[in-house]
């Protein structure tokens, strides 16, 4: 097997300091842990073995690592020279310091965790043992279907490491998945997760009470021939929304501020307080949504102050 030694002047020239070949082993086969894996075998590396306790995860193990073997987590730990953390937030201060009380984890083992949340501070106790700590985040939405290891080829990864070395390797071997890395400050994890998680969990949310306005202003009879509309997901109000919030977003990255349409940007606070009337007779928890997303979109769109006393009235 390559050694995983790096030599600092090696890495300070631009030579890639990852091996041609790692033993990787992954704790555990969730979404995004047997994604990754797979990318990683893709590339050349062997994951060797993965934890998976619930059924859906063996499901995934079998399925998308078949030549892995399904072991504790002490053993992969052991025989790790890439030990891959994928397991939620929460879970992975306390696997950490299990981890180094059982003193399983070698001197120069990477440990990698896949949190968006932390930084390699979280890895302290293995790091205090020898390991080489990273933090590799892949910025997207996984669903356990086999769009996620191609979408891998499209995402950024946020990486933070303790040292130039570390920061070497994880580029590496993001590259080698097929996504791009990005350097994140150790001291700016919580806020780079909280802008992904603002900008992607929310407009779910958004778009959810979009869909859920639109089916009552769709309810009834419709034209012959027509969707009934009910409230499974695809239906009518989807397809009628899709196009236009898939522009509004593209046009959101492309273009930014100048990308606000509507009757906020255009400051119709006459508009604004009919659309908010007919969510009310709807949901006050739709309209309270719309009255918040206005407010903000109003004093970004730098509106009428009219309109943002009006809006301001609902709080």
């Amino acid at each position: 097997m390559t050694s995983r030694s790096v030599n600092p002047d090696n890495a300070a020239s631009g030579y890639d300091p990852a091996p041609a070949r790692l033993t990787i082993g992954i704790v555990s086969a969730g979404r995004v842990g047997s994604a990754l894996g797979v990318a990683l075998e893709r590339a050349g590396h062997v994951v060797f073995g993965v934890a998976a306790i619930s059924d859906a995860s063996v499901h995934r193990a079998r399925t998308r690592l078949p030549d892995s073997e399904i072991l504790p987590v002490e053993q992969i730990a052991a025989r790790s020279e890439l030990l891959l953390l994928a397991v939620p937030d929460a879970e992975l201060p306390g696997l950490v310091r299990g981890l180094a009380s059982a003193g399983v984890v070698r001197p120069g083992t990477i440990v990698a965790h896949t949190s968006g949340a932390n930084g390699v501070g979280v890895l302290a106790p293995l790091a205090e043992r020898g390991a080489l700590p990273l933090a590799i985040h892949p910025a997207m939405t996984f669903t356990g279907h086999d769009e996620d290891v191609a979408r891998l080829g499209n995402a950024c990864f946020g990486i933070t490491a303790a040292d130039e070395i570390g920061f070497a390797i994880a580029q590496s071997l993001v590259i080698e998945m097929g996504g791009e890395p990005v350097k994140v400050r150790e001291e700016n994890r919580q806020l780079y997760h909280a802008a992904l998680a603002h900008g992607s969990n929310h407009l779910v949310t958004v778009i959810l009470d979009a869909v859920e306005a639109l089916r009552a202003a769709l309810v009834g009879p419709g034209l012959l021939g027509q969707q009934i509309i009910d409230d499974q997901p695809n239906g009518l109000a989807e397809r009628l929304l899709a196009p236009l919030a898939s522009a509004a977003l593209d046009n959101a990255l492309r273009r930014g501020p100048a990308a606000l349409t509507g009757p906020v940007a255009r400051g119709d606070a006459d508009a604004v307080a009919a659309h908010l009337a007919a969510l009310v007779a709807v949901d006050t928890r739709l309209a309270a949504g719309y009255r918040a997303m206005s407010l903000r979109t109003a004093e970004r769109a730098k509106a009428d102050p009219a309109l943002i006393e009006l809006l301001e009235g609902g709080r």
